[in-house]
């Protein structure tokens, strides 16, 4: 098992983006890591057909919350 990256992580947080300690520890860390990967301009792969077809039924377009 590989030891998440803390110096990283708290180089991130809170040289680049400076977050406040509070901001940066109520992160959790796949929270950071899309924050990490959007600012590497790593864009998320596109839904599947499937994937998309599940949501679509899950949630409908115009659909009342109950």
């Amino acid at each position: 098992m590989i030891p998440f990256p803390w110096d990283e992580a708290m180089r991130l947080g809170f040289g680049i983006l400076r977050l406040a300690p509070r901001d940066f520890w109520a992160l959790t860390p796949r929270e950071l890591a899309a924050i990490a990967a959007a600012l590497a301009g790593v864009a998320p792969a596109p839904l599947s057909r499937s994937v998309l077809e599940t949501l679509m039924k899950k949630y409908p377009d115009g659909a009342q919350n109950a």
